[in-house]
């Protein structure tokens, strides 16, 4: 058992080469270990975990502005129904409002999001994906707008997250309602063209049972491995559980490059 052991800390030590500056990234409020950057790579949470130190500092952001430091304690698995995650004990607890930790000495926040009332354009383009997606009269409930520049290049881009399950409580239900939704779609200009892109969500043209639908919402547009360009991180949750995803937004394509939770 215990040479057993021995290889698998000696596979994740393995992963990082010596010397390597690594940047992991956290879910402030959660700890959960999200994975980390270094020299323009991006390294899953299982090759990174052995090499966050105690001590190691985090600077702390919200969606709109840089929040207080904190430091890592120790780091250890989740353990059931999680034991795959990691979680890193934050010292001290990152104030409410803080949704990402980066241990970086570069800005991650070059350019601020700028939140904007919704606009019938909008709501527009997201009933019009819905109905490409099966759904027919989807009633739309737009929770976030975001103005921001992704690339740095000047063209700014706008960030919707919606959701509507239907519940009055306004609780993540376990079933999903027929016509329900929760999505974040990003709305850009491509080869000089507005597109509407989606990032992460899910849609529900007929009623599931049982299904464990997610709702989503921008937590954060942060620059995570000091390129300049910014990645958009989706807080995702459902009745009995909770993620986080980083997403990398470029001309060509967007790609989930991490992510980190915990459900039963």
């Amino acid at each position: 058992m215990k040479l057993i052991f021995a290889c698998i800390a000696f596979l994740m030590f393995s992963a990082v080469s010596p010397g390597t500056e690594l940047h992991p990234i956290v879910h402030a409020e959660t700890g959960f270990l999200i994975g980390a950057s270094a020299e323009g790579k991006w390294l899953e949470t299982k090759d990174i975990a052995k090499a966050v130190r105690p001590g190691l500092a985090f600077r702390l952001y919200g969606l709109r502005r840089e929040m207080a430091s904190t430091k890592a304690g120790k780091t250890e698995s989740a353990e059931e129904p999680c034991p795959e995650t990691q979680v890193v004990e934050l010292v001290p607890k990152p104030p409410r409002g803080a949704e990402i930790g980066i241990a970086s000495s570069w800005n991650a926040l070059p350019r601020a999001p700028r939140l904007e009332e919704v606009q019938t354009h909008y709501t527009t383009a997201v009933r019009e994906f819905l109905e490409s997606r099966g759904l027919r009269d989807p009633q739309v409930k737009i929770t976030q707008t975001i103005r921001v520049d992704l690339e740095g290049d000047g063209e700014e881009e706008v960030l919707i997250s919606a959701t509507n399950y239907f519940a009055a409580s306004g609780r993540i239900p376990s079933s999903a309602p027929a016509g329900s939704h929760s999505l974040v779609l990003l709305r850009r200009v491509v080869n000089g063209k507005v597109v509407t892109q989606l990032l992460e969500g899910e849609f529900y043209a007929e009623a599931k049972e049982f299904n464990a639908p997610g709702a989503y919402r921008v937590a954060a547009v942060l620059d995570l491995n000091g390129d300049g360009a910014l990645e958009v991180v989706v807080a995702g949750a459902y009745y009995e559980g909770s993620w986080t995803a980083i997403y990398q937004c470029t001309a060509a394509e967007i790609k989930k490059v991490l992510s980190a939770g915990c459900g039963a």
